[in-house]
């Protein structure tokens, strides 16, 4: 179990329909607590591989600060910092005024904005995912002192809040960034604080709206060109038909399970992080295969050696009779058309072929399953 958040994207931004002559220069003034008199600060721009500092400013005895100048775009994400711990993401334009306040010993968790409606989101998703970390993170450690002392029976109920925590930190990430759709702080949120595997629907929303909002932004650009791979297997969307061969030569193909809720597991001998997982796919297998419609699973192996597909088979009790793999490794079919570019990765389909999740661990697939075959 691992605390998982989207880390942000280093891409510039512009607007394509601000008129260059009338730039004004933009503005920041500020106060921070707990900052010594004459304390650089950075302020940089995070273009397409890269922080490029923009400018810097000293702070006064009482921790005042001001930025001013005119920017080399029009509009763009901007990055403010005291050192590594304490730093903020702003949105400025050459028209952009606005005021900083916060504590230099705390600044993620402590800072406001304003005059920027857009760095104001930003400020409320910083506070938001901050907090969600932090709960994440202990949770983390919970999880891993309790496996060390040998408190198996916990480990389960403290991956349950993990996943509740988790899933309420997506939902509210959701709701700030709806609420500015159209600005360009929602479509870089959108690229770096969402999870397009678990959210596709709503980011791809989101990529509709900015390309009408923000057409000329290389946020929108990304965030297309990122969705559509995951389009054909989207949460709600008929999973794309395999047929590839058994250990013993027999071609079996996907649509043959139809009827009962399938998970399609992509998988490898020489997967570290596979084999670890094998016995809970196992653990879900046993207990719901005989369970209202039924459940199986569908091993598409990366493998490219067929005597390590099969001994790991027989070694990590793979009961279930449906293998494949064409032994191509990483040039796999099926891997291609589920655009499989890491492994472990599954996706669960209901009777009539529908993928209906996407990379479920551990409880969380029993607990679907559970959810679903009642």
């Amino acid at each position: 179990m691992k605390p998982t958040l989207v880390a942000a994207a280093l891409l510039g931004l512009t607007n394509a329909c601000q008129n260059a002559s009338a730039a004004e220069g933009y503005e920041i003034n500020g106060q921070f607590k707990n900052v010594p008199v004459g304390t650089t600060l950075h302020l940089s721009e995070l273009t397409s591989s890269q922080f490029v500092e923009r400018g810097t400013a000293k702070t006064d005895a009482q921790g005042k600060f001001t930025f001013k100048g005119t920017l080399p775009v029009a509009a763009a994400v901007y990055q403010l910092k005291v050192d590594e711990p304490n730093q903020v993401l702003l949105v400025l334009d050459n028209k952009s005024r606005v005021t900083l306040a916060g504590d230099a010993k705390s600044l993620p968790a402590t800072y406001s904005v304003k005059g920027s409606k857009d760095s104001e989101l930003m400020q409320q998703l910083t506070r938001h995912l901050t907090a969600s970390k932090v709960q994440m993170e202990a949770l983390g450690k919970r999880y891993n002192a309790a496996g060390q002392a040998g408190q198996t029976d916990s480990l389960p109920a403290i991956e349950k809040r993990f996943y509740v925590v988790q899933g309420r930190s997506a939902a509210r990430t959701r709701s700030l960034i709806r609420r500015e759709a159209t600005s360009v702080a929602a479509g870089f949120a959108t690229l770096s604080f969402v999870n397009p595997d678990e959210d596709f629907a709503f980011a791809d929303s989101i990529a509709a709206v900015q390309r009408k909002a923000q057409p000329g932004s290389p946020f929108t650009q990304a965030l297309t060109e990122r969705l559509e791979p995951l389009r054909a297997t989207a949460i709600g969307t008929n999973a794309p038909e395999i047929n590839l061969a058994t250990p013993g030569g027999t071609p079996l193909s996907l649509k043959s399970l139809r009827g009962k809720y399938v998970l399609v597991d992509f998988w490898a001998s020489w997967c570290g992080p596979c084999r670890q997982e094998n016995p809970n796919v196992v653990k879900a297998y046993n207990q719901f295969k005989d369970k209202g419609k039924g459940f199986t699973v569908y091993s598409v192996s990366l493998d490219d050696d067929k005597d390590r597909w099969t001994k790991a088979i027989a070694a990590d009790g793979l009961l279930w009779p449906n293998h494949v793999s064409d032994l191509k490794k990483w040039q796999n079919a099926a891997a291609s058309a589920y655009g499989v570019q890491a492994i472990p990765q599954s996706f669960l389909l209901d009777p009539t072929g529908k993928i209906i999740a996407k990379n479920l661990r551990g409880e969380a697939l029993q607990a679907k399953l559970a959810e679903v075959l009642k």
